[in-house]
This record gives structure tokens, C-alpha cells and sequence, in this order.
């Protein structure tokens, strides 16, 4: 699976050691360098073991430093250099509009590369077979599960998204075996989400979480659909991550489709046929 290396290291340093940091500090600097460096010359220029390397690369999933240069390899070949993708106070409209709509179409890009496909077919089947769904989330992700709730509800199953922290608290203690909770959170860490988990899960329901690997959320769950984010939250709003969410929610409402079968074709056709009524018709020509 590949992996954004740059964007992991530049915008969640927090799953490194401090002497891990050192060594993604020299990368970050020159990565193009770091593809060429042996491990005892990396060692040696963020001044630490060889060990730590090795320590280094495995936080980041890879099996070892040869297959950290390959992702990292990969990372500078495909997409747009992390490093363009910040908006400067100073940039013109072109300047930034232009990253803007580069650091979105990497951002799916990469998500396409790093989603594990085994953890998409177990929560296409935990949806299709799901009681009731419901989706929790919070801030830029409230308006995510909210319009995961406008696809889902069309598939003939109780579906319902909260974007209130005690409403979402109070509906997970009320789950049970055979309901099915979707979380969607950009960063994992905010509390009141990973405690609505445990709630659930508490109370028998299945709990997925759409957020970032490696954090609290991403533990408190039984199926985690991972996806990194290189957004910086603390001053922008999130855009690149909100859209990755809806892509994938699109992605898990197709296949809920597909997998209930041609004979659910007539269900969403009626559906569909409702709203002829509420629009006018296009004009033939002459």
C-alpha cells in the first residue's frame, strides 16, 4: 500500500520519537537526498543509530528502510511536492486556487493508493446487512455524515446522521447488536467522538471509524478505513480531507448497491421517479 510519506511526516510528526523527529527533520529538508543516503549516512547526519532509523521507518509502516525509500521514491515521482501545496499569505488568486485544486486532486490520489480494500468489503457488508446506520461527526465532518445520510437513507434501511455531541451520546447507548455506527473525524482525537465509540461498542453496535490510522478513534473501532491527512487544522478550515471522506462514502454507497443485488434496481428507480415532478422539463428545441 502506498503512503504519502512527506505528508505523514510534515503534518503528523506526533507518532515519532524525539530522536525519530531528527530523522524527519534531515528528510524533509532534502528528500530527493534521503533516496540516495545509505542508512549509516542518515544516521550519521541526523545524529542518531542506525536502529533509530530502522525504528523510524517501521512508524511509518514500512518493513524497513529499503522500502521507505521506495515509498519515498514513489511519493516525489506521483502527485503534487508537498512542499507547493501550502498557501502563502502573499499568494495571488492563481497562486492559490491553483494549490487548492493540486493538494485536493493528491489528496484523492493518495487515498485511492493507501485505502486497504479488505477494510471497504467488510464495511460494504457491515452496511448492507446493518439493522440501522447511523454517522457521527463533528465540525467541516458534520457536514460529511450529513450528506452521507441524503445516500444512504435511499437504501431501504433506517438511517440517521447526529452532529450534536450529547445527541450522538445518547443514540450510541441506545445501539444494539446488529446496528452499525459510522464516525467520521479528520484527526481522531477529539474526545467526545472516541468515548460516543467505546459507547457504542458498549452497546453491541459495529463501529467504523473513517479517520486518520494511529489514533485514538482509529483503536476505539472494529473496522478502520485509514486515511491520512496533511491538512493544517489549526488555521484552515479542512477541504482536502472532507472531500477524500465524501469519495469514499460515495465509494461505500455504491458498493452497498451492488451488493444488494439487480432486484434493489426497482426500489431506487421509484425513488428517482418521485422527483420528476418537481422540476421543469427541458425545453425539446425546435
Amino acid at each position: 500500500m502506498a503512503t504519502n510519506i512527506l505528508d505523514r511526516l510534515k503534518s503528523n510528526p506526533s507518532v515519532l520519537s524525539k530522536s525519530e523527529r531528527k530523522v524527519a527533520v534531515v528528510i524533509l529538508q532534502d528528500p530527493n537526498k534521503a533516496i540516495r543516503s545509505s542508512i549509516a549516512s542518515l544516521a550519521k547526519a541526523a545524529d542518531v543509530s542506525e536502529p533509530t532509523v530502522n525504528r523510524f521507518c517501521r512508524s511509518l509502516d514500512c518493513t524497513g528502510f529499503p522500502d521507505f525509500k521506495l515509498k519515498l521514491a514513489q511519493c516525489l515521482a506521483t502527485g503534487t511536492p508537498y512542499v507547493n501545496r501550502n498557501v502563502e499569505p502573499n499568494d495571488r488568486v492563481e497562486d492559490y486556487s491553483s494549490k487548492i485544486f493540486e493538494a485536493t486532486m493528491s489528496a484523492i490520489s493518495d487515498a485511492k493508493r493507501s485505502i486497504d480494500p479488505n477494510a471497504l468489503s467488510r464495511t460494504v457488508d457491515a452496511l448492507a446487512q446493518a439493522r440501522r446506520i447511523e454517522f457521527y461527526g463533528l465540525g467541516a465532518s458534520g457536514s460529511v455524515v450529513m450528506d452521507a445520510q441524503n445516500k444512504f437513507f435511499r437504501l431501504n434501511t433506517p438511517c440517521v446522521a447526529y452532529v450534536d455531541i450529547l445527541q450522538q451520546r445518547m443514540a450510541a447507548a441506545a445501539t444494539k447488536p446488529g446496528d452499525v455506527v459510522v464516525i467520521v473525524s479528520n484527526t481522531g482525537r477529539t474526545i467526545s467522538l472516541v468515548e460516543t465509540a467505546k459507547i457504542a461498542r458498549d452497546s453491541g453496535a459495529t463501529v467504523i471509524s473513517l479517520t486518520s490510522p494511529h489514533t485514538p478513534l482509529a483503536n476505539s473501532s472494529h473496522i478502520l478505513l485509514g486515511v491520512d491527512s496533511s491538512e493544517n487544522t489549526d488555521i484552515y478550515t479542512p477541504m482536502t480531507s472532507r472531500l477524500v471522506h465524501l469519495t469514499i462514502l460515495d465509494v461505500l454507497a455504491t458498493g452497498v448497491t451492488l451488493k444488494l443485488g439487480p432486484e434493489f434496481q426497482s426500489h431506487l428507480k421509484r425513488i428517482k421517479a418521485a422527483l420528476a415532478d418537481t422540476r421543469f422539463q427541458e425545453d425539446s428545441g425546435d
